[in-house]
């Protein structure tokens, strides 16, 4: 263990010196490249298994995701992040930490199968009960992934970890896709989910060379905690924020107008909010390596925002107007009852693009009690809502009572992230400018195109080519003004943007 210790010093001291910029980007790319992989699989899986399974199959497991995500929620230890933020060496602390995961594991696989009983009674639903018992087994394996990739993340080396992912999602793709055509049943989703968390613990230990062992030491758990503790307590007002929407359409509706609502959100999140997730996972880290240099960290944070309200504006405002298209040619008229929910959550979406740059500038800058607050509000607004709007309004009341929830974090972040970065409002109003200028043209685009040619309606090949079209044309408009309004705001050059990441990844 001790040369094995001394061999991943001296690979971290050795790294190739590149500059902040060049491994902010080119860590970028590859994360960039994982997501764009992941939902390109997992839209073309949805697509397949849509057709196949029934609105209530995705339901239930839905309500089995969320019961896994609420145990795993609550007994967040924050563990991980705070190795990432931890300037000092890590190595002492790995094997502490990979023991109290795996306890934790153990922990949400018995309290899952002893709970799944009494779930399946608050929904209404006894199909419910061996999902949960095994989506817990899932957990457990899960815990024991290779604890050596939090070195990965520190050091930007997201490279590696687009290997680990691409291997889980493509396995995932693969049996799901199977099984449901064979199965034709929510057992499909199960056995997916499985694959993937069986492949991902193979891969994380032939990817990094670290071997964990069994060992607590209560100290070094304890100085973890507290940094992990803030992380705990955003995860429970994130996990309220994100998934009491669902907890409230499964009970005070059904499984099947939950599958409904889990369908629509899925989709139309599935772009802006991994580009933000993108950018997250990458700036975190590197943060964290600023976080002592204001001037640095105002420069990088500006620079991150212009990067994801460019792209999250044009495609929110995109899915609310082509929702329609989408959901009849892709997915069948089966699916209609879900377009008032892709473009509600679609406006939730960008706003939470937006904010949500906050939280690992707020975690990287040693600031985690941040993101606690904009959760906090985040969770009470929903909390306040979800249940009259669900009533009033069925699921496009449950988007509704997102979008409200989400607007109030703007009002947090503008102002903690402003304390800590030096900013004045106005460089925050500018950035929004251009960007919405081109998504006005390009809707307006849209709008026109749908009056005179809308392929609903069309065999299915030709109405797919149509819908592609009109999309290659939006991105075209779009990007056309944006170009074009380079000589009045100097600080939107794309051109120059895309010249600085082509060279940064050409960069060794």
């Amino acid at each position: 263990m001790g040369k094995e210790i001394e061999e991943i010093k001296e690979k971290n001291v050795s790294k190739s010196q590149k500059t902040f910029s060049q491994k902010i980007v080119q860590g970028g790319f590859w994360i960039f490249s994982l997501k764009i992989v992941r939902k390109i699989l997992s839209l073309i899986r949805l697509v397949i298994i849509g057709r196949i399974l029934a609105p209530s199959d995705f339901g239930l497991m839905g309500i089995a995701l969320l019961t896994m995500a609420a145990i795993e929620t609550f007994s967040q230890t924050g563990y991980q992040e705070a190795l990432i933020q931890k300037k000092t060496e890590v190595l002492d602390y790995l094997n502490t930490v990979w023991t109290v995961l795996i306890f934790r594991g153990l922990f949400i696989f018995i309290i899952m199968y002893f709970s799944a009983p009494y779930v399946a009674y608050f929904f209404r639903t006894s199909d419910i009960q061996p999902i949960i018992q095994v989506l817990g087994f899932i957990t457990f394996i899960q815990a024991f992934s290779n604890i050596g990739l939090i070195f990965f993340h520190k050091e930007l080396e997201f490279n590696k970890i687009f290997i680990y992912h691409f291997l889980g999602t493509f396995a995932n793709f693969v049996f799901a896709v199977v099984a449901a055509i064979v199965l034709r049943s929510v057992w499909a989703l199960v056995i997916g989910l499985f694959a993937e968390k069986i492949v991902s613990l193979i891969a994380s230990y032939l990817i990094h060379p670290y071997r964990p062992r069994l060992d607590m030491n209560i100290k070094k758990a304890k100085e973890l905690f507290g940094f992990g503790r803030w992380i705990l307590g955003s995860s429970v007002l994130v996990f309220i924020g994100e998934h009491i929407d669902d907890i409230f359409v499964g009970k005070v509706l059904n499984a099947k107008a939950l599958g409904f609502y889990q369908m629509g959100y899925r989709i139309s999140n599935m772009l802006e909010t991994e580009i933000s997730q993108v950018i997250s996972s990458v700036t975190f880290p590197g943060y964290a390596k600023i976080q002592d240099k204001q001037t640095r960290l105002q420069r990088t944070y500006f620079r991150i925002i212009k990067l994801i309200v460019t792209f999250s504006m044009p495609i929110a405002i995109g899915i609310v107007l082509l929702a329609p298209e989408f959901t009849v040619i892709f997915l069948g008229q089966k699916w209609v009852p879900m377009i008032p929910v892709m473009q509600l959550v679609a406006i939730a979406g960008f706003i939470k693009s937006i904010v949500s740059t906050g939280s690992p500038l707020f975690k990287g800058s040693g600031h985690p009690n941040y993101e606690f607050y904009m959760q906090l509000i985040r969770g009470i607004i929903i909390m306040f809502v979800i249940y009259p709007m669900i009533r009033m309004m069925g699921i496009s009341g449950a988007a509704l009572g997102v979008v409200f929830s989400i607007m109030g974090m703007v009002a947090i972040w503008y102002h903690l992230s402003k304390k800590i970065i030096g900013a004045s409002g106005f460089q925050y109003l500018n950035i929004f400018c251009p960007p919405l200028f081109g998504s006005l043209l390009m809707a307006g685009s849209i709008y026109i195109i749908k009056l005179y040619w809308n392929p609903i309606g069309l065999p299915l090949i030709f109405a797919i080519m149509e819908f592609v079209l009109i999309v290659l044309l939006s991105i075209i408009i779009y990007f056309g003004a944006m170009v074009f309004l380079k000589k009045y705001y100097s600080n939107y050059d794309l051109l120059g943007e895309f010249r600085f990441l082509y060279e940064s990844l050409t960069k060794r």
